[in-house]
């Protein structure tokens, strides 16, 4: 076996939080030769009665494989341990799959370039239940020579989705789903709660509730085209009639006894694209405005 093979086939996880400890356990069953650190030694304790080396100290662990996968919580965290192990980074991969901005990303691989290290950026799309599993997908971008390096490596995570040599762009396509995300599942716990304070349970409710997300696909394979193309106009939808629905919303949502400052927000937005003059136009007109906000 090759260096470069036997290089591919070892890997360091720092960071042993629930994802942490399902990455390198995923290493583990790929038969990886796996090393690991978290400042809460104890955490190691399980994955190295699975036959993991736990390193004595960040440096050290850094030091022991050429890829190191990072499971910390933000950059700020990545940084604490990145910049305690200088004298160990370079040559190294560091493929960083905690969530920050795309601003942090190009912030880390900056730093790490001028200490000769790589920097593969991550944003993983599943929670740690998801790992080790190839329907489940991870977007990463950095210089794409890295990239297929440790790819094999990286495909014993997820399915892998390479977006580019940015470093910015694989958290940039993280945030905006889990935009997407939160505000989906903050609209769903809102609604159950009207249902909920009106005697309908969330699992009577659940069908209906399945019905409406499922529409919501054609939605945007329908405005997707449009919004491309600056076509704002109100032949199927329109903003002030937007408005008086969601006005509808919140004062059903306060007659029941739910909290209205979710909906109220929502009618903010469509009040302010109204008084632009917008009122007549298509609901994707907010896109604009949001981009000028």
């Amino acid at each position: 076996m090759s260096v470069e093979q036997q290089s591919k086939r070892s890997v360091t996880v720092i960071g042993l939080g629930p994802m942490g400890q399902a990455m390198a356990g995923a290493f583990l069953d790929a038969g990886y030769d796996v090393t690991v650190w978290n400042r809460t030694a104890a955490r190691a304790d399980a994955l190295v009665a699975r036959g993991a080396q736990a390193a004595p100290g960040a440096e050290a662990a850094v030091a022991a494989n050429e890829l190191v996968v990072l499971s910390l919580t933000d950059y700020d965290a990545v940084f604490g341990v990145l910049e305690s192990v200088e004298p160990a980074l370079k040559g190294k991969v560091i493929a960083n799959l905690g969530s920050d901005t795309p601003g942090r990303a190009r912030e880390a691989a900056r730093w790490l370039a001028e200490r000769g290290a790589g920097h593969l950026t991550g944003g993983v799309q599943v929670p740690p239940s998801g790992i080790g599993s190839p329907g489940s997908s991870t977007f990463y971008s950095g210089p794409v020579e890295l990239f297929q390096r440790h790819r094999d490596a990286l495909e014993v995570l997820t399915g892998v989705d390479y977006r580019g040599d940015d470093p910015g762009l694989a958290q940039l396509y993280y945030q905006i789903q889990m935009d997407l995300f939160w505000s989906s599942m903050v609209g769903y716990l809102h609604a159950t709660a009207i249902a909920e304070a009106n005697g309908i349970s969330a699992e009577e409710f659940l069908p209906y509730l399945s019905s409406t997300a499922a529409s919501m696909a054609g939605f945007q394979a329908f405005y997707a085209p449009r919004i491309t193309a600056g076509d704002h106009r109100g032949d199927v939808d329109r903003l002030a009639m937007a408005l008086a629905s969601i006005e509808h919303v919140r004062h059903t949502a306060e007659d029941s006894g739910v909290d209205g400052a979710l909906p109220a927000v929502l009618a903010e937005a469509f009040r302010r694209g109204a008084a632009d003059g917008n009122g007549a136009a298509g609901l994707t007109t907010l896109v604009g405005q949001f981009r000028r906000a």
